[in-house]
């Protein structure tokens, strides 16, 4: 299939290519960006300009709620939706040129993987995931500040508002709990190190499972958007559009159910792993803070109290283990910690009452 006919499939329709000068511009701009928000990949200023600068750049019109630019690896070009203004194209340029330089093609051109995801010839693996992974380095790249949101009914913080929030949301858990270097390093480099490591955290089935249901999530986003330029194009309010919509609330209660499952899974999973673990005084409150940490990440609906419940238990649990410990009753790794440190027994009785109303709580009950 053509370049032309993946774009009109797509609803592409290219109104023109920007000049050498302009894509110069953005792919210099892109480097700098790049290199001084991930000092520790070692990239190379230079040669990441020439490279960048070598693809093509196009403005287009676009369908309704399609992201507003796209990369395209079968002719290596970006597309920018016309109505950017020549002043921002740089800002959508980041997550487009990091798709480019992430993206690995066998002897005959065809993709085979783009940072955390895997093309098969059968299924694509890992889109979501990749996706809001990249995502996530363009707002560092951006230097986009944090923002309460509300989607489906979830309130969270997140510093990608507008674009993948959900996926992001819980991409960034995840790498709360493992590293986020070690994410942007596999993200940008296509490799399986940050699935190795939160695999050795939780399990492989565990991993498959939270990309399998971020994959979910932003194919019925996509669903979503479809199903509404479908109602955009029909003229009166009639049967067939009350049957979109009921679909189109039946997606979006579906989203909330697998984010939700997806987020107690990541907790569970990790941190009971983690539990499992500890072996003196020092983990024991490394753990804890951890645990308590976590809560900055959470998406939370409505009613929902999974991550106090658990902490609550896990809390009793530490403090047994706590006592078991000081007690002698199994080996410790390392020293214990003097006597003087011993007010961490009372510290975590008193966090087991707590109801954790921070600022961010409060914030989702002004919503």
């Amino acid at each position: 299939m053509s370049i032309e006919s993946d774009l009109k499939r797509d609803g592409i329709e290219v109104v023109e290519k920007l000049d050498t000068l302009k894509v110069n511009s953005i792919a210099r701009n892109v480097a700098i960006k790049l290199c001084n928000t991930f000092s520790d990949f070692n990239l190379n200023q230079n040669e990441l300009f020439t490279k960048l600068s070598r693809l093509d750049m196009y403005k287009a019109n676009m369908p309704e709620g399609m992201a507003e630019a796209n990369y395209f690896y079968k002719n290596s070009s970006i597309y920018f939706n016309s109505h950017i203004q020549d002043e921002d194209l740089e800002e959508f340029a980041i997550h487009e040129c990091i798709h480019y330089l992430q993206e690995v093609k066998d002897k005959k051109n065809y993709l085979i993987r783009m940072g955390l995801c895997d093309y098969t010839e059968f299924k694509i693996y890992g889109l979501g995931l990749n996706e809001a992974a990249v995502q996530l380095m363009a707002s560092r790249a951006n230097d986009i500040p944090l923002e309460f949101v509300k989607y489906f009914g979830i309130n969270f913080e997140t510093i990608s508002p507008s674009y993948y929030p959900l996926e992001c949301c819980l991409v960034n858990q995840m790498s709360y709990l493992i590293g986020e270097n070690i994410l942007f390093e596999s993200t940008l480099n296509s490799n399986d190190n940050f699935k190795i490591k939160f695999s050795e955290a939780t399990s492989v089935k565990t991993f498959l499972a939270i990309q399998n249901a971020i994959d979910d999530i932003l194919e019925r986003e996509e669903e979503i958007i479809k199903l509404n330029n479908k109602i955009v194009n029909i003229d009166d309010r009639n049967k067939k559009v009350d049957g979109i919509l009921q679909k189109i609330d039946e997606l979006k209660t579906e989203i909330t159910l697998t984010f939700m499952r997806t987020q107690n899974l990541i907790i569970s999973s990790y941190f009971d792993n983690a539990f499992i673990k500890i072996s003196n005084l020092e983990e024991i409150e490394k753990y804890r803070r951890k645990l308590y940490s976590f809560k900055d990440y959470l998406g939370a609906t409505d009613g929902y109290t999974f991550f106090n419940d658990y902490y609550v238990n896990k809390m009793e649990q530490l403090e047994a283990k706590y006592n078991a410990i000081e007690n002698g009753e199994f080996e410790t790794s390392l020293a214990i910690i003097p006597k003087k440190e011993n007010k961490l027994i009372t510290i975590l009785k008193a966090i087991k009452k707590l109801l954790f109303k921070s600022e961010r709580e409060i914030a989702y009950k002004k919503d």
